[in-house]
């Protein structure tokens, strides 16, 4: 039976509409599908240093994805970024550096070429350097600074969430307070007291609370000979028991300065990524 041409003509008509309706359908469908899934639109941070970790998701939350460029165990004056790090700073919106040490000295100006459009800041502007020391971080004073530094790039980027920020930093600084009054009181009976470590990195906690450190390694360095036996003497002298020590570090000149003095090696680590509560474990050691 032959098909009137158009009867064929009718035919195709009806079929491209029924195809443009199932086309319309399909689309609306992954429409409604796309539009109830949780889109991430988290701002990726990378940061040089692990306490700085715990700064930015105090203040972020859930707004920040956020990694750091040292992992644990290496150490800041020596540390070369690996391929994985570099894919994802190539991903990073912002790098907040913590300021001052060797690895930024050294490596910034090759993550900013590799990621011309991720914004830079440096949160220990504001701060003075005391001493050259650049581990800024020991101190809760100065870290409200830095958290000051990071709440205003967050709210600079994502406005619209300027009060959610805000009001995160703020209970965040009242949690550095309570901190504060609790290294005062770990520290109370250290005023005016010398403590030996291996490497130089309570610079600030010592100023902050009043005692001294006397630091084994200098620049980077071990100590010469004649060095060491002063610190030997100094320890005898000061009654010194305790060096302590850092996983970054080697710890051979502080495990035979101790079979000297009579005394032990006890491992605190600097840049533990619990912040606050690392600080407490450290106030509790020192100032036992």
């Amino acid at each position: 039976m032959k098909i009137k041409k158009s009867n064929l003509i009718v035919l195709a008509a009806g079929l491209l509409v029924i195809f443009a309706i199932i086309i319309s359908i399909i689309a609306n469908d992954e429409k409604m599908v796309f539009d109830s899934v949780d889109v991430d639109e988290k701002i990726n941070v990378m940061v040089s240093v692990l306490p700085q970790i715990d700064f930015v998701k105090n203040i972020g939350k859930d707004k920040v994805s956020v990694e750091a460029m040292i992992p644990p165990g290496f150490s800041p004056a020596t540390y070369e970024p690996s391929i994985e790090q570099l894919k994802k700073l190539s991903r990073a919106d912002l790098y907040i550096k913590i300021g001052h040490i060797p690895f930024e000295k050294t490596q910034m100006k090759k993550l900013e070429d590799l990621n011309p459009e991720m914004k830079v800041i440096d949160s220990s502007e504001g701060i003075e350097i005391y001493e050259r020391d650049p581990h800024i971080w020991l101190s809760p004073g100065l870290v409200k600074i830095q958290v000051e530094n990071i709440y205003l790039v967050l709210a600079e980027i994502d406005s619209e969430n300027k009060d959610f920020y805000e009001r995160n930093k703020n209970e965040y600084l009242v949690e550095l307070d309570d901190l504060d009054t609790e290294l005062q009181n770990a520290f109370s009976e250290m005023q005016g007291k010398k403590i030996l470590v291996f490497h130089p990195a309570f610079g600030y906690l010592a100023r902050d609370y009043y005692f001294e450190q006397i630091a084994i390694e200098i620049e980077g360095k071990e100590p010469s000979a004649e060095n060491l036996a002063n610190i030997i003497d100094t320890a005898k002298k000061e009654n010194i028991r305790t060096i302590f020590v850092q996983k970054q570090f080697s710890q051979k000149s502080a495990e035979s300065i101790a079979q000297q003095i009579g005394g032990s090696v006890v491992p605190l680590d600097p840049l533990a990524e619990d912040y606050i509560e690392n600080l407490r474990r450290i106030g509790m050691q020192i100032g036992k």
